[in-house]
């Protein structure tokens, strides 16, 4: 991604080199076995990782968009569950950086920046889905503080996380319904539970729960910014953020996908020549080529609007929704060329091949990305050319 620095650059190749070392050749075990990479997530906390987005001045990094997005990228190629475990963590730290006051960026982004403390954010509702106006998790005005009550759905970390940003009601009667939420930073304690974990086809490892507020107190200082009924705005502002990577976790699987195909299809023989020179299979590389490298510069588009401090949604949610499809595609595909070995847990591919329709449903559905692309076409006119 030529928008990158050479520090940046130098950042993308540290992690890259991780992942050629330290996790492809452990990451099926792990994966089979649904096993929690401890040992890899203390390797990422080493590195920076956790402290990508977080300001210099509080510990972090303080990456360029486009470099998180090629450090997502670089993860999910290996495995795309260590890219979710720090997926959300991300968007929290931004979310402080951005909107926090004073006090919240001094107490949580140091802890954020190395990893010490992990971040995850509660939008989805077992009845809600992407329809978060809909939202039934209330914060009830008590004494200084908030007492909360709601359950969240599909958290990733639960477990592990520290810190929750936990989108909910502050004002029910307010109508429009997202002028009366706001994020609450809750801490665990009393009143939260990690109420289960969730099954799931693929993106193992790390846990993704359902959690329960039941009667949670949490104190006033806990609401981001400092003033109730912003949560709605500051979210969608997060959410840029997290298309952006979700979408680079797509770009990442279908890379591993399409390298682990173009491997496969020079070594692999029928009718004494390999099997890439079958027009049937060297037609699916060439297009597999070409769409992941069409998925990638949507998503180093919509990585450099949100650098350059415009609105992003509409390229973050382009990137999402191409970037994701042509994941699930490639994975597709990739099952295609490897033939029977394609539906072997010996081979990477079946692993690709589950995890890629997170993407198409995650971090909003590509039903939801359609709907915002056209209104944000219509908003602005049309696509700008220039």
């Amino acid at each position: 991604m030529t928008s990158m620095d050479d520090d940046e650059q130098q950042i993308v190749a540290t992690v890259r080199q991780f992942v050629d070392r330290e996790v492809m050749p452990v990451a099926s075990g792990l994966e089979h076995a649904n096993a929690y990479p401890e040992a890899l997530i203390e390797q990422m906390k080493a590195l920076g990782v956790y402290g990508l987005v977080v300001p210099v001045e509080h510990g972090g990094l303080g990456v360029s968009t486009a470099c998180f997005a090629a450090v997502t990228e670089e993860l999910a190629r290996g495995w795309m569950s260590l890219a979710g475990a720090m997926g959300g963590h991300s968007v929290v730290a931004s979310l402080i950086a951005r909107f926090g006051t004073p006090e919240q960026r001094d107490r949580y982004l140091p802890l954020l920046a190395t990893g010490e403390t992990r971040a995850t954010m509660a939008l989805t509702e077992p009845d809600g889905g992407s329809d978060l106006q809909a939202m039934r998790t209330v914060a009830r005005r008590d004494g200084d503080g908030f007492v909360v009550d709601g359950t969240k759905m599909w958290i990733t970390n639960a477990r592990r996380a520290g810190l929750i940003a936990v989108l909910c009601k502050t004002d029910p009667s307010v109508q429009p319904a997202h002028r009366g939420m706001s994020i609450l930073l809750v801490e665990p304690g009393p009143g939260l539970t990690v109420s289960r974990d969730l099954p799931k086809l693929g993106y193992k490892g790390v846990e993704t729960c359902e959690i329960a507020f039941v009667s949670c107190r949490v104190p006033s200082s806990a609401v981001l910014g400092g003033k109730v009924g912003s949560g709605f705005a500051q979210m969608m502002s997060g959410l840029e953020l997290g298309r952006i990577q979700v979408a680079a976790r797509a770009t990442g699987v279908g890379r591993a996908a399409f390298d682990a195909s173009l491997a496969y299809a020079q070594s692999r023989e029928a009718f004494g020549v390999p099997i890439w020179q079958h027009q049937s299979i060297g037609n699916y590389l060439a297009d597999m080529a070409v769409k992941l490298e069409a998925a990638r510069m949507l998503v180093l588009a919509a990585a450099d609007r949100r650098d350059a401090g415009g609105r992003c949604d509409l390229e973050a949610g382009m990137a999402k929704l191409y970037a994701s499809e042509v994941c699930w595609e490639l994975c597709q595909t990739a099952v295609r060329i490897h033939a029977s070995n394609g539906y072997s847990t010996e081979y990477p591919v079946e692993r690709f091949y589950r995890d890629a329709p997170l993407m198409v449903v995650g971090e909003g559905t590509n039903e939801i990305q359609r709907s915002i692309i056209a209104r944000q076409l219509v908003e602005r006119g049309g696509l700008p050319y220039t």
